[in-house]
């Protein structure tokens, strides 16, 4: 109990506890206020400077380009209701509170892997042609969006990959650790409770700090995305993975391997190969850090990330011939 306690502390993870208060607190705002303000909100696009920039972005996470009739069960936002999963609805709700209660959406909170039958919000989509229907939002975000102020140089940092994480129920990080479980190279930990797997594999949690004593952090995605791919690539370690099969409103589809991270093989199988290369060739590695570090600061802007968001919904109700 103490040593969960000491990790809640020193994760580097976003307070749960002060996102809930922030949350309900927002509960008490009446909506028509939002709704007031709305129009005058959204038409401070046209005198932004980066207008193309978050047009652009809107465009990507909401594909829709010609009106849909959404079907009978598509619910109004009125019956949008505080319930579990909570985070899905505080991240929903922000926004939808800015429209009229009587317009339709569809929604699938948790992680999509699917693309649902009619458009709908979602917090991941599979990087699939014809994934319209999936609208992303930015979902789960006190999880999700975490970004470090690395201050260890990548020159300090050990020789070596690490990876912490869930490895039950998901079968690729398991031939993942099957494969690489006390190579030298690789510092692996399994951290999931009431598991069959081998139980050498398990281990206790480590700190978003004492990932970043090592260069190469792995990013392997478990039920959708890598969820610790935000924080990797804010930092001076590199993440490594395979080429991303879902993304969410971090844009992992527009990732450019060996530029963004190192790309290994779908089965993993060039790993150490991979890393010997960026251990010899420092410079190269430093570059990718650097252009992480770029893409990453896109997102740090919290009133333009307001901004898409409600565009992002505003699309959504016009392609669905709401006004």
């Amino acid at each position: 109990m103490k040593n969960g306690l000491l990790y809640k502390l020193r994760s580097g993870k976003n307070s749960k506890l002060a996102y809930y208060v922030a949350n309900y607190l927002r509960l008490v705002v009446p909506k028509w206020i939002f709704c007031m303000m709305r129009e005058r909100k959204l038409r401070t696009l046209d005198s932004r400077s980066d207008r193309d920039y978050i047009v652009s972005r809107v465009d990507y996470y909401n594909r829709l380009s010609r009106l849909v009739q959404l079907p009978p069960q598509a619910t109004q936002l009125a019956a949008h209701k505080l319930h579990k999963p909570k985070v899905y609805f505080f991240d929903t709700y922000i926004y939808t509170r800015w429209f009229p209660q009587s317009f339709r959406w569809g929604y699938c909170p948790g992680d999509v892997t699917f693309v649902p039958e009619f458009p709908s919000v979602v917090k991941s989509r599979p990087l699939v042609e014809d994934n319209e229907n999936s609208v992303v939002m930015k979902l789960d975000k006190v999880r999700h969006f975490i970004f470090v102020n690395d201050k260890k140089d990548f020159a300090e940092k050990q020789n070596r990959v690490i990876f912490r994480g869930k490895v039950k129920g998901k079968e690729s990080r398991r031939r993942f650790m099957q494969m690489y479980f006390g190579n030298p190279l690789c510092d692996l930990g399994d951290v999931s409770r009431d598991t069959d797997d081998p139980p050498q594999w398990q281990t206790e949690k480590k700190t978003i700090g004492e990932h970043l004593d090592y260069k190469f952090i792995m990013a392997l995605e478990g039920n959708d995305v890598a969820s610790n791919l935000k924080w990797v690539m804010s930092s001076n370690s590199i993440a490594v993975m395979p080429r991303p099969t879902c993304e969410t409103w971090f844009m992992e589809g527009t990732l450019i391997p060996n530029y963004h991270y190192i790309e290994i093989r779908p089965d993993f199988s060039d790993l150490e190969e991979r890393i010997a290369y960026y251990i010899e060739h420092e410079q190269e590695a430093r570059e990718i850090i650097r252009h992480a570090h770029e893409y990453v600061e896109q997102f740090k802007d919290k009133k333009r990330e307001q901004l898409i968001s409600l565009l992002v919904l505003d699309k959504y109700f016009r392609m669905t011939g709401q006004e």
